[in-house]
């Protein structure tokens, strides 16, 4: 048996499961689930249409480099949406579709780490828990950066030792951020471009929220952007993790893709071909059309602003709580232990939260997501409305 197992903490639901099955919560109240971040937004007619129609090439082997359609239509959203018009970015070279990014975070890792170095990975914390979990499995050490308030949630990379830099094979980036939605600057994406010139290390960049964002005239940034703006049309040691997921609410389609870097995708492919992990040929057709629409995004994000500006009114008045900069997860403070007020405000309210402290770990006596709780908007409005009044209520009685 892999000994690196042993490393592996549960998945934040298996221990929230665990906290809330010590209580009971009022049958009289509706449960509302805001601790998953599975959007419960329709999936766009269009992309179910695709599906339907293409059935019929469940008979057929896919490849896993996909299919040129899709890679040239991802390319094309890509120039489009980061500003890449000037580049050489090209379907066949820069893109590879994958099952969704967990799983291409999560192989990608094991792609890169070599072991014969006394690997190290870098990631935010708190973080997104595959990028903890591919970096043991793949036999590297993890290094763990605080996200706090007072640098808007953004890591100190200034505070980063050469050693550290030094053995680092892989900077894990969440922009925009799970959970504190903090989208990276263009001049820090620019800067660690720069850093891994100088330590000879991969940027790997967790971009599955881009599309979910507050200010239409402000679509976050993203690090091909920054390789574009530098004149780095090859996007060397550069790579972006992109998702259906949350954009067209697919989750359940396991569609995403993996963009940049040439020499690393070449290697990347070689390793999936072995990996079994081929996009069905279905699948990829509907998600063609999933990356050539914008009006369903759009849509989304409309839905999402508006169960922001309803919430906020309700909890502004009773807890430290602030607009992300984008993905739909609010990281309010709570008055009391994150655990507790999770675990009380089910049992009073039969309201269902995360605790900051489940996506977060200790590292020199600082947990940076204890006494924060992470809330997923993705209910209806009128249940996230429903279910703030509870939290307020909840609050107002400690």
């Amino acid at each position: 048996m892999n000994r690196d197992l042993e490393k592996l903490q549960p998945y934040p639901f298996e221990k929230l499961k665990a906290l809330l099955g010590q209580v009971t919560p009022p049958r009289e109240l509706k449960p509302i689930a805001l601790s998953i971040g599975e959007p419960k937004h329709p999936s766009p007619k269009i992309v179910l249409d695709s599906l339907v129609s293409n059935l019929s090439k469940l008979s057929i082997y896919p490849t896993t480099k996909g299919i040129p359609e899709l890679r040239q239509a991802i390319a094309v959203w890509l120039k489009k949406r980061f500003k890449l018009k000037q580049t050489e970015l090209n379907g066949d070279l820069h893109i590879l579709p994958v099952n969704g990014t967990r799983e291409a975070i999560f192989s990608f890792t094991q792609v890169i780490i070599d072991r014969s170095k006394n690997p190290l990975v870098i990631s935010p914390n708190p973080f997104y828990q595959i990028y903890e979990g591919a970096t043991f499995l793949a036999g590297a050490e993890l290094h763990l950066l605080a996200t706090l308030e007072e640098n808007n949630f953004i890591p100190d990379y200034d505070s980063v030792p050469n050693e550290v830099w030094k053995r680092c094979q892989i900077l894990f980036l969440c922009s925009p951020g799970n959970p504190t939605g903090a989208v990276t600057p263009l001049n820090t994406l620019k800067k660690l471009i720069e850093l891994s010139d100088k330590y000879n290390f991969v940027i790997a960049s967790d971009e599955c929220y881009s599309e979910i964002y507050c200010d239409e005239s402000k679509p976050p940034v993203g690090l091909l952007q920054a390789c574009a703006e530098l004149g780095r049309n090859d996007f060397k040691r550069c790579v972006v993790f992109h998702s259906l997921s949350k954009r067209s609410n697919l989750p359940g389609m396991r569609s995403g893709f993996v963009a940049g870097d040439a020499d690393i995708l070449s290697e990347f492919l070689k390793y999936r071909t072995y990996h079994g992990s081929a996009m069905p040929i279905q699948h990829q057709l509907a998600s063609l059309v999933a990356w050539q629409d914008e009006s369903h995004v759009v849509e989304n994000r409309n839905a999402y602003r508006q169960k922001f500006s309803s919430v906020l009114k309700i909890l502004k008045p009773v807890l430290n709580i602030s607009q992300t900069d984008a993905s739909f997860y609010l990281w309010p403070e709570t008055p009391i232990s994150d655990e507790l007020f999770t675990q009380q405000l089910f049992a009073q309210q039969n309201v269902t939260v995360l605790p900051g402290s489940y996506v977060s770990r200790t590292v020199n006596h600082l947990n940076p997501g204890e006494n924060r709780i992470r809330i997923a908007l993705v209910a209806p409005e009128a249940e996230c409305i429903e279910a703030a009044e509870r939290i307020k209520s909840f609050v107002l009685s400690l």
